[in-house]
């Protein structure tokens, strides 16, 4: 009896020790694809800060006169190329921070992108007309990638939280990751006047 009592308890603990260690893999995958999908966000934004220095370049010499402008989206690009955020730290401060400088560089880009509706031969530069829908596509793909990462970090954000893997979670340490939200004066609606 007492020999069956020592193999019923070994195989408990084992089959714990087994449910624990699947628990920790599932939840440094899912932490592995939030780091992944994140190097995917940073890779969109590294994608449109390359193609600035060439859109800058062609409007400068249509538009020399908005040098105000063109200098505003230069030091956004290099205030926002600067801002970096790891994967394996990523924090709602930090992340705030670096989607504050990411607005900053689309707000210039926007500025840049307006003035060119008064140079019609800039409009229609094929070089110009190629920089803008490439960096239309861009912004479109930063979106598509920011989402995902808030799908991603929504999974992982809910399996550090459900039992018993939370228990595994809470002494591996394992934190929650931020979401991208919405900038807060998208919340506003525009002012349109006739």
């Amino acid at each position: 009896m007492k020999h069956r009592t020592l193999i019923i308890t070994i195989a408990v603990i084992a089959l714990l020790a087994i449910l624990g260690i699947t628990m920790y893999n599932s939840l440094v995958n899912a932490d592995e694809n939030v780091g992944k999908q994140w190097a995917n966000v940073e890779s969109q934004y590294q994608r449109r800060a390359d193609l600035i220095p060439n859109l800058v370049a062609t409007v400068k010499g249509y538009a020399a006169h908005e040098q105000e402008t063109l200098e505003g989206v230069v030091n956004a690009r290099a205030k926002a190329t600067q801002v970096t955020v790891d994967a394996d730290n990523l924090t709602p401060e930090k992340l705030a921070e670096y989607q504050k400088t990411q607005g900053e560089l689309s707000s210039a880009l926007g500025k840049l992108l307006m003035i060119t509706e008064n140079y019609p031969d800039l409009k229609a530069n094929q070089n110009f007309l190629e920089l803008q829908a490439q960096l239309e596509g861009t912004e479109n793909r930063i979106q598509v990638e920011r989402m995902r990462y808030n799908e991603i970090a929504g999974y992982f954000n809910k399996q550090i939280r459900r039992f018993p893997i939370n228990i595994i979670a809470s002494l591996s340490d394992f934190e929650r990751k931020p979401y991208f939200e919405a900038d807060k004066d998208a919340k506003t609606a525009p002012k349109v006047e006739f």
